[in-house]
Formats: structure tokens, C-alpha cells, sequence
């Protein structure tokens, strides 16, 4: 798990379009905390800081604590609007999270072991059909990062989800198959999304039984 990074935070007296406004000229961002059965609240944050926490790696997968006037609340961020001309972040949602909840966060996927793999040895090529898969787990087992090992890979192998070693209490939101995650294919094969990689390993399993 990452280390989690604390924010300082103001209860905003307002809400609305106005208040939202009004705090962005003062340099900082609206934001409103929500969930655990709990009234939400609105808060701002400083830009210059927020700015740089949200562009650091897995900003959808790390916890956060928010400190309100002396009053941390741990969570994660849900979503972020940006402005479309700016880039700047105009708001953001977060997401209250307890001990005993459970939270769905996108983590990013690494690959290791690619000078010593066979398939890529002889020109094959690793076609990443998921650079992020989405996962159920408790607050306190987010894992930064899932790590595939291509160290066996051949050309022709499919990685799927069921092959990957996950922590403890961490499962797929995707229960109703053994999606792909991967596949290293032969020089030219092109690359496929993920519907064409499942039906492409489908079809090879089928004619091998």
C-alpha cells in the first residue's frame, strides 16, 4: 500500500456555482466529501498544492486523509473536472472510506522480466489489452501497482486475470469471466482490443481440448 498523503482543508460556508467561483479566484479548488452514511461537505483546498497531488501516480488508488479544521476524514478520489481549455481542476469528489469498507479503485499494471522474455526474444509483441485493472478490496490493501512477470511468456500466450497473484481480500470487479489482461503476439499480428484478444484465446483453448 502507498503512503498516504494528508491535505489541508476548509469547510466551505457555501455551496453552489457562486461559492465554487469565488473560491477558484482565490486560488483554491471546491471539493465535497461524501459517503459512509454521513452528511456531505463541502470543503476547498489550495490549487497549487491539490495540483500537485492529483498528477502524481494512481491519484484514483491512494487514500487520503483531509484535515478540516483539525478533523481528518480518510478517503478516495472519485472524480475530477478539469477545465477543457486550462487543464485546471474546476472541482472533486471523495469518497469516505472505513475500516470495515470495502472500495473499487483502478490499479495500474506493470510488466517485469521483458529482456528475458522468450516471446519478446525472437520479435514478438506484447499487445496490453488492460494498462489498468479495476479491483474490490479493503482501504488498507489498495496495492500500488499489479506486477506481471513475462519472464515464461511465449508468443501466443494470453495473460489472464486468473493468473495474477493478488494480495489478500483483493478481487476483480469483473467476476463473470477470466478477462484478458494481455497477450504476446506474433510480429504483424497487429494489436487487438480486448474483446478481439478474449475471442482470439477462446478460439485457441477450443482447439486444443
Amino acid at each position: 500500500m502507498s503512503e498516504i498523503t494528508t491535505l489541508s482543508a476548509s469547510e466551505r460556508d457555501r455551496v453552489g456555482k457562486g461559492s465554487a467561483r469565488a473560491a477558484r479566484r482565490a486560488g483554491m479548488v471546491p471539493a465535497v466529501i461524501y459517503g459512509d452514511k454521513k452528511a456531505p461537505v463541502g470543503i476547498e483546498l489550495e490549487a497549487r498544492i491539490i495540483r500537485k497531488t492529483v498528477h502524481e501516480p494512481g491519484i484514483f488508488s491512494r487514500l487520503l486523509d483531509i484535515d478540516v479544521n483539525g478533523k481528518t476524514t480518510r478517503v478516495i478520489t472519485k472524480d475530477i473536472q478539469f477545465h477543457p481549455v486550462t487543464d485546471n481542476i474546476l472541482h472533486l469528489d471523495f469518497l469516505r472510506v472505513s475500516a470495515t469498507s470495502n472500495v473499487e479503485v483502478s490499479v495500474a499494471v506493470e510488466f517485469i522480466n521483458e529482456a528475458t522474455c522468450p516471446g519478446l526474444k525472437i520479435g514478438g509483441v506484447l499487445n496490453v489489452v488492460r494498462h489498468e485493472v479495476e479491483l474490490s478490496c479493503p482501504p488498507s490493501s489498495i496495492p500500488e501497482k499489479i506486477t506481471i512477470d513475462l519472464g515464461d511468456v511465449k508468443i501466443g500466450d494470453s495473460i489472464h486475470i486468473s493468473s495474477i497473484e493478488l494480495p489478500e481480500g483483493v478481487t476483480p470487479t469483473i467476476t463473470d469471466r477470466d478477462f484478458t489482461v494481455a497477450t504476446m503476439q506474433s510480429p504483424g499480428g497487429g494489436v487487438k482490443n480486448e474483446d478481439e484478444a478474449e475471442d482470439e484465446t477462446e478460439a485457441t483453448e477450443g482447439d486444443a481440448e
